[in-house]
């Protein structure tokens, strides 16, 4: 049941509709995500704090990012209907979530128009949100730099500070950082990414791709983000995924060998928002490791 005054901030929002249906999607990390309907039939989904993060907004945070996405014409995402600092009400896509069995070009050239977007530097003008958490998205000329301070060592002490993983995942992961400079590229060219595609957040209807939702942006190296598509093998990145986008972007040689480095963010991540179970998940991709990082 929505609260009233949050049904009274809404219609508000949206010049006085009256919402005649609601639902509830989502409620992580203390955000309601609904889909609405107004009086006079339209979608629309909205997202608002029902628990208060005093230390960092993710829902201005994601705001900021779709507004810059809409203004940059990128239209696979939501648009932004109205907003303020507690609640974002945005365009609904509809979707069935039934998933193509293999690589379409509709994806495929979405996720290129994406990364094909570049820039300078590695970072992005604010911090965005992955699951509610800050990704800290000061700029920076050097990716090596920037994913080992700002991405894997931010990660990894969050989910040591309160509840420590073991000694050997630990011992690992901190000879893995000192020396990571050996093992992923220094200076990839910085590509804009979603920040967190993975397969909830991609959108299918009738098996063809519909859109994005909730974006964390920033450039960084395009490839990040394809090791995080392909990590948990979703059916519609197939076998052959690779190659088709490498006949697009060209993917450094060395990919597949360092591709457990990037993953390794977003399997700390699942360890910190999510369960302590994926500390599993974290040991398995040190084993995957081909480098020989613990000598």
């Amino acid at each position: 049941m929505i609260e009233k005054s949050i049904i009274i901030e809404i219609e508000k929002l949206l010049d006085n509709k009256k919402i005649i249906d609601s639902k509830l999607l989502s409620d992580s990390f203390g955000i309601n995500c609904l889909k609405i309907v107004t009086s006079d039939s339209k979608e629309f989904i909205v997202k608002y704090y029902y628990k208060n993060n005093d230390e960092f907004n993710a829902i201005k945070s994601e705001t900021d990012n779709l507004l810059f996405l809409n203004r940059q014409k990128f239209n696979q995402f939501p648009s932004i209907i109205n907003y303020n600092d507690n609640l974002l009400i945005m365009s609904y896509i509809n979707n069935d979530d039934n998933q193509p069995n293999q690589t379409n070009d509709d994806l495929l050239n979405s996720i290129i128009s994406l990364h094909s977007n570049k820039n300078k530097n590695y970072g992005f003008s604010f911090d965005t949100q992955i699951g509610g958490l800050k990704q800290i998205n000061s700029g920076s000329k050097n990716w090596l730099e920037f994913y080992r301070d700002k991405r894997l060592t931010y990660i990894f002490d969050l989910v040591n500070k309160n509840q420590p993983m073991d000694e050997t995942i630990n011992t690992k992961i901190d000879l893995l950082i000192k020396k990571i400079d050996n093992f992923i590229p220094n200076q990839p060219t910085p590509s804009l990414l979603h920040g967190d595609l993975w397969e909830g957040n991609i959108l299918f209807k009738n098996k063809k791709f519909v859109g994005f939702i909730d974006p964390g942006s920033f450039y960084g190296h395009n490839e990040l983000e394809v090791s995080y598509l392909r990590w948990f093998n979703p059916k519609f990145i197939d076998e052959n995924f690779l190659d088709k986008y490498n006949d697009h972007i060209k993917m450094d040689k060395y990919y597949l060998e360092y591709e457990p480095i990037y993953q390794l963010y977003y399997s700390l991540l699942n360890v910190y928002l999510w369960d302590r179970s994926y500390i599993e998940d974290v040991r398995k991709l040190l084993k995957k490791l081909k480098y020989n990082v613990w000598n």
